[in-house]
């Protein structure tokens, strides 16, 4: 368990456990934007077709997105003798408030560290929480012998996109129809990376 200060209140990191698990289903985990990335296809001319353009645009009205609960593999949590020995799930907490967490999978064949998800309530946004989730995610990521950090984010979701590239992640690919036949239908799926350092 380690503590960061950063307001008057200390933030608790820590491996979740398994009485965390409603806390981390509740987390509020929307947002509202101005802004999205948008894809196209900027063509060569030649018909090649060959890569993708990524724009931000101002949308009005904002964008606000809720995502529906999701439940959590109990295998995660803590690294116990039960739990998976490639995964962890991080918390931070204030006081007895869980305002964040950070679920990860190390895949050994191609030694990438996967953020499943990492989830920062809205009240406790902007004050580096994710920054030190992320920080325990590579920590772990090195004990395992990752690479790289790897993760998933909507072109819808412009603050998370921005957050990832201030902590170093740049774009590695995209996907057009991972959320078809879902309720984010019409959105991007877009990858980021970075090294391990």
């Amino acid at each position: 368990m380690t503590t960061a200060r950063g307001s008057a209140n200390a933030i608790v990191y820590r491996l979740a456990r398994p009485e965390d698990a409603g806390a981390i289903e509740a987390l509020d985990s929307s947002f509202t934007t101005t802004t999205v990335f948008e894809v196209s296809d900027p063509g060569s001319g030649d018909g090649a077709g060959f890569g993708f353009l990524l724009r931000e645009v101002p949308v009005d009205p904002p964008v606000h997105k809720v995502f529906p609960p999701e439940e959590h593999d109990e295998q995660v949590f803590g690294g116990g003798k039960d739990s998976d020995a490639d995964a962890r799930t991080f918390v931070a907490l204030d006081g007895d408030l869980l305002c964040g967490f950070a679920a990860v999978g190390y895949a050994p064949w191609n030694r990438r560290l996967t953020i499943e998800d990492i989830e920062v309530s809205p009240g406790h946004r902007g004050r580096g929480i994710g920054r030190a989730l992320m920080d325990r995610a590579e920590r772990f990521a090195r004990e395992r012998g990752a690479e790289h950090l790897w993760l998933e984010v909507s072109s819808v979701n412009a603050p998370a996109v921005h957050a990832y590239l201030r902590m170093g992640f740049t774009f590695c690919g995209l996907d057009t129809a991972l959320y078809d036949g879902t309720p984010a239908a019409g959105e991007q799926a877009l990858y980021m990376s970075r090294p391990c350092r």
